[in-house]
């Protein structure tokens, strides 16, 4: 069995991250409250009831810089992943400090995957379904770039309770670098990567659950987001439909969270970029009453889309469309037996 990836035990990098991350926390929690990175409560939009520094996601970054340089090969293609990360992370920490409108927001995002795909190569040209091959041609860049800038914006709205976001994206890495192991692929740079942001997010969970002392902020989630994508997309020069397909099931429920978002607010004839407090984990707070509850439900059922992605993996194909069937649908019910979209008339009364 091996464990080692350019010399270095797997384990090994993910602790590093893990540390680095824990160590760095606090020091970026003194520097939000300097700066007024701080999140204020706002009970139209937010849950919690006292001001908790932002920013967090600045040790994330810094710990995911530090396990690149000792561990990840140096590569051309990372320049322009760096470059587009550092754009991200400044958009946030901008946004964490002086809060940004939807559009501006969106500028940095789209520079920071215009960065990426263009000057990085990272597109989809190609995607092999059934033995035949699509060619997107002219679309690659175009759908690259929408993919980044949605995958952004849905762990954007997962950052909504006590260490969601990180628990969501610490699952979706050691996912990753598990299906990454049984492909033997461990020395891929998404592997490598998504072993640093394992250990990484996790170390942040020390002071992101329930209570948080401190969030992860948009310096975070974007940056979550950001990598995230690039991560999926790395080497999908020619994309089979399970390569392509398996890590947006594994973001499942944040993507259609993200997309119930949109309609709603469509719906309601207000803005896609409004913030209200109506998402999944919100409607799951209310019946739960406690935020811990709540997470841990959101972290199962993350869990579960990722295991199912790890049986596909390694060979059981039917049984794991079928159980990805079974997960739709059970999600599915959840998400009609709460307000997600629509307001319960009774709710509505108990208003008036």
């Amino acid at each position: 069995m091996n464990l080692f990836i350019n010399g270095y035990n797997i384990f090994l990098i993910v602790i590093v991250g893990f540390f680095t991350t824990m160590i760095l926390t606090p020091v970026v929690r003194k520097i939000a409250i300097m700066i007024g990175a701080v999140d204020k409560p706002d009970h139209k939009r937010k849950v919690h009831d006292i001001p908790i520094p932002s920013m967090g996601g600045l040790a994330i970054f810094a710990s995911f810089l530090l396990g690149y340089l000792i561990f990840a090969p140096r590569t051309t293609q990372m320049i322009p992943i760096l470059i587009g990360a550092f754009i991200i992370i400044l958009t946030g920490m901008i946004d964490d400090i002086h809060p940004l409108k939807a559009h501006e927001k969106l500028i940095g995002e789209i520079a920071s995957a215009l960065v990426v795909t263009v000057f990085g190569g990272i597109s989809i040209n190609s995607i092999q379904i059934f033995g035949h091959i699509l060619n997107f041609g002219i679309l690659s860049y175009p759908l690259a770039i929408l993919f980044i800038v949605a995958i952004m914006n849905a762990i954007d709205l997962a950052d909504g309770l006590d260490g969601l976001a990180a628990g969501t994206t610490a699952i979706y890495f050691i996912t990753i670098a598990v299906i990454g192991y049984i492909m033997s692929e461990l020395g891929g740079l998404n592997v490598i990567l998504c072993l640093i942001l394992a250990g990484s997010c996790l170390g942040f969970l020390l002071y992101n659950f329930s209570p948080a002392t401190i969030f992860m902020g948009d310096t975070g989630s974007l940056f979550l987001g950001y990598i995230i994508s690039v991560i999926a997309l790395l080497g999908f020069k020619t994309a089979t439909l399970t390569s392509l397909i398996i890590p947006i099931l594994i973001l499942f429920v944040p993507i259609i969270d993200t997309i119930l978002a949109m309609e709603r607010r469509l719906i309601k004839g207000k803005s896609i970029g409004s913030a209200d407090r109506e998402h999944l984990h919100h409607q799951l707070l209310k019946a739960t009453k406690s935020t811990t509850k709540t997470v841990i439900i959101m972290y199962v059922i993350n869990g579960l889309f990722s295991l199912v992605s790890i049986f596909y993996t390694l060979g059981f194909k039917k049984v794991s469309i079928i159980l990805y069937l079974i997960l739709l649908a059970i999600f599915l019910i959840l998400i009609f037996t709460t307000d997600i979209l629509f307001e319960h008339k009774k709710d509505s009364n108990n208003e008036n």
